[in-house]
């Protein structure tokens, strides 16, 4: 047997991670020979590049297990890339007109959030905790810079404050890994789940290793009381990043995590359990009762993402196949409803940093109905109201919730959707019943970005937010098939 037959080097199984790679380097190369006015040009380049390779990440294959069982390419993962994918179309087309707008178009920032798609896809494939760590690593790297790429002290304060706090949950989530190699050995995800389910009683170095990890990933996915740096990065960064972190991050940690304790760790759930069902029961709450104080819009949504956190975290609590496919789903619905928000905002923000306040939104309805109609069905769909994307996604991820009698999980993740209407319909207040500000005659007038790529963004984004409400059936079966493999 040759070494490539031993370590089971398949190439097909990580070709979505190839071709992005590809990808990535050529715009990097490229970047050296465009001059400092076209730069756009590289955004065109990574769009179409992304374009092309979605429907090949998106096939979904039967379970492949490569380079010694670190990489596990299956319908699981092609879907979570499908996810990233989209993601990162959306950013990369706001950010055309957007970081021209904010005078900071730089070449590197398109590659650089390549890398980080990268990094998402390696994540989801992850079948060891080194190969974990190592697309773990690549992504938040990526956004440790995407977010200091606007120019002014938010950028730098929020790019500073997510650099050392996620270097403070990398140290955590590593000493989890130590603890994991050191008791069983391994670092694969199918051998630490045969010694879990071979032992008679619970191992302590196991159990910190749970906790450590899931404290890692709970950063991550800015978990209560592990959101510190979310608001202010959200805000730092530029809105078309912002809106890739709160989908594309969230989803790829999910990915993992989803897999870590549902199938790993699947013996140790009446430990675990309690730890992540008191971890999103606070982060509901938390999320959504801060949200309501909020006066920055960017902040109002980043506390709103803490809250959502919280809710797909009922499915990693309720362990089932349809509760893991509801995660899926939610994470499909929320990349469409998050991204379309956030494209209004980057529509209205201007080069100064106004227009990110929720008082600039006062009579938007009088001034630009069109945009005030998207906007707030985006707010509906994210508070969970029908026929919305949003409300079926919910739905499901309760539903799971109390068909495994988690009662008070479910009526925690109820209350804490009745308290976001209040933050969301602020808004929409605002928008609809509020008299628009006087335009002072002194005031500079702000340029308009092309509306080109922000039409066709929010027409995307609002279309498949309704669609996803009313026929939710195909894509929730796609979700079951693809989880099937790993609650058999």
């Amino acid at each position: 047997m040759t070494i490539a037959q031993g370590l089971n080097i398949n190439l097909e199984a990580v070709l979505p991670v190839i071709l992005t790679a590809m990808l990535a380097l050529l715009v990097m190369a490229l970047d050296f020979f465009v001059k400092k006015d076209n730069k756009a040009v590289l955004g065109y380049l990574s769009l179409i590049g992304l374009i092309i390779i979605l429907p090949i990440a998106a096939v979904t294959v039967s379970p492949t297990a490569a380079f010694g069982a670190m990489v596990i390419a299956d319908g699981y993962s092609a879907f979570f890339n499908a996810v990233f994918l989209i993601a990162a179309i959306f950013a990369v087309v706001l950010s055309l007109d957007y970081m021209k707008k904010i005078d900071s178009e730089r070449g590197e920032y398109y590659y650089i959030m390549l890398f980080a798609v990268i990094g998402m896809m390696v994540m989801a494939s992850a079948n060891d905790l080194i190969n974990l760590y190592v697309g773990l690593e690549l992504m938040s790297m990526s956004f440790y810079v995407l977010v200091a790429m606007r120019r002014g002290s938010r950028g730098a304060e929020g790019a500073l404050k997510y650099f050392i706090l996620g270097a403070f949950s990398s140290g955590i989530l590593l000493y989890g890994i130590t603890y994991a190699y050191g008791f069983t050995g391994t670092t694969n995800l199918a051998e630490i789940a045969r010694m879990g389910a071979n032992l008679s009683s619970p191992n302590h170095y196991l159990l910190i290793a749970i906790i450590m990890l899931g404290a890692g990933f709970a950063f991550k996915i800015a978990a209560f009381p592990f959101h510190l740096w979310s608001p202010d990065a959200y805000e730092g960064a530029p809105t078309p990043v912002t809106a890739l972190l709160s989908v594309g991050s969230k989803a790829a940690a999910f990915a993992f995590f989803l897999r870590f304790f549902a199938v790993s760790f699947e013996a140790f759930h009446p430990y675990w359990v309690t730890f992540l069902w008191a971890l999103s029961a606070a982060t509901m709450l938390f999320g959504a009762m801060v949200a309501i104080q909020q006066r920055n819009i960017v902040r109002m949504l980043a506390y709103s993402s803490i809250a959502h956190a919280g809710i797909i975290l009922i499915g990693v609590v309720v362990k089932s196949g349809n509760a893991a496919a509801g995660i899926m789903y939610y994470l499909l619905v929320y990349a469409f409803m998050n991204t379309g928000a956030f494209a209004v905002v980057a529509l209205l923000a201007r080069g100064n940093g106004t227009g990110e306040a929720i008082a600039d939104y006062r009579g938007l309805a009088a001034r630009r109905p069109v945009l005030a109609f998207v906007m707030a069905l985006f707010l509906l769909s994210l508070a969970g109201i029908p026929p919305t994307g949003g409300f079926t996604a919910k739905f499901f991820l309760l539903a799971s919730a109390i068909e495994a009698r988690y009662y008070w999980l479910a009526a925690i993740g109820v209350i804490s959707t009745a308290i976001s209407l209040f933050f969301y319909v602020k808004v929409i207040f605002y928008m609809y019943m509020k008299e628009p500000p006087e335009a002072d005659p002194s005031a500079p007038v702000a340029a308009e970005p092309s509306a080109l790529s922000y039409n066709i963004i929010l027409l995307i984004t609002a279309l498949s937010t309704v669609a996803l409400g009313i026929y939710p059936t195909p894509f929730m079966d796609m979700a079951i098939k693809a989880v099937k493999p790993l609650f058999m």
